[in-house]
């Protein structure tokens, strides 16, 4: 099953979120900027905003909302460059945190991550304490926020962080979690995606109680293995445990131009940049990748991808540029200009493993 086996012991599981992470950085660092609506982002034509403040928020402003629509949502609104490197740090601060109380951490971007307090560290028996602490210490260290959700799984922890924020902590008892399912529209859940939701209506699923009302049979057939996944989250369960030091399976990097490009000199510039994002994180994660993946949106917005894949890691940033410049000259001249460039490492592993062992991922 998606959700995985049924286990005797009920977990104790918190999930974290920092609110509005990066724009809260940027209001933190600057104090003119508090209180008004910041959007870290490129403010350019074809810029997209990375993280919006609440305050940003309230005018309809979103994460990966193009900087025109935004701007036009909120004309007042003030972008910020995004510092990569200031919110790793204070990632690394928060992460610290949590190991405090746990080893137990499986983090899903740099500004939130699930947390396994069945056993913790300093032995304390309330889910809901460790979490109120974590939030307290979050504060103290990075004078930042986090809103917290506790419960008995990961699904049901996630929901609850969402429903207090910012600056909130919320609890899903096992008693609590089917009545509060049933009630959510579907398009809320982790889960079901924006595509999948919109699916679900048109067979009149809108609410937990309406996905509930299918069989296991009935939405395998309809999603695939996917619905196993379903028909249980729709019940409240989810056996999925917290995977420490879980493996990224892919690391990459995309910019869009300020004008369409189709010339190869200049994208083989812009592609530079791109390979070195990528492999600064994985040399300093110590992750080796075997598959180059290139990735071109043209004006009309058509995507295409374009891979090469290989027995032994990429062994350089030199091999990983070259190896995506030769997959863009396979499509040039392009059939009209070119939008968006992305350059990705995948079929991840750890260098500490040896040759030996790589090897045996050969695909």
């Amino acid at each position: 099953m998606s959700a995985g086996a049924p286990t005797a012991a009920v977990r104790k599981i918190i999930h974290v979120d920092m609110d509005a992470f990066y724009a809260s950085v940027e209001q933190r660092d600057d104090p003119s900027l508090r209180g008004l609506p910041v959007a870290v982002g490129g403010a350019r034509e074809r810029g997209v905003v990375a993280a919006a403040s609440y305050e940003a928020r309230r005018f309809g402003v979103r994460s990966a909302m193009p900087s025109l629509t935004a701007r036009r949502l909120c004309p007042d609104l003030v972008f910020v460059r995004p510092r990569f490197e200031v919110y790793r740090a204070v990632s690394e601060q928060v992460r610290a945190v949590f190991a405090e109380h746990t080893p137990l951490i499986e983090p899903l971007s740099l500004d939130e991550a699930y947390l396994d307090v069945t056993e913790n560290l300093q032995r304390i028996a309330s889910a809901t304490e460790i979490a109120e602490r974590i939030r307290a210490t979050i504060r103290e260290r990075t004078g930042l926020t986090a809103s917290a959700g506790v419960s008995y799984n990961k699904f049901l922890a996630k929901l609850a962080s969402d429903h207090r924020k910012p600056d909130g902590l919320f609890v899903i008892t096992p008693r609590m979690g089917p009545g509060f399912v049933e009630a959510l529209p579907v398009g809320r859940f982790h889960g079901i995606g924006p595509v999948t939701a919109a699916r679900m209506n048109r067979l009149g699923i809108h609410t937990g109680l309406d996905l509930r009302q299918w069989s296991l049979e009935g939405l395998q057939a309809e999603f695939g293995k996917a619905g196993a996944f379903y028909h249980a989250i729709a019940r409240g369960e989810d056996y999925r445990p917290v995977q420490a030091h879980r493996l990224r399976k892919s690391v990459g990097a995309e910019t869009t131009f300020s004008r369409d490009l189709a010339e190869f000199g200049e994208l083989r510039e812009a592609l530079r940049p791109l390979a070195a994002k990528v492999w600064d994180h994985v040399a300093r994660h110590g992750l080796q990748g075997r598959t180059v993946t290139l990735k071109v949106k043209f004006s009309d917005f058509r995507q295409i991808t374009r891979s090469q894949s290989s027995v032994v890691p990429v062994a350089s940033l030199a091999e990983l540029e070259g190896i995506a410049t030769r997959l863009l000259g396979a499509v040039l001249p392009p059939p009209r200009g070119i939008r968006l460039l992305g350059v990705t490492l995948s079929a991840l592993g750890d260098d500490s493993k040896g040759p030996a062992a790589q090897l045996a991922l050969a695909l």
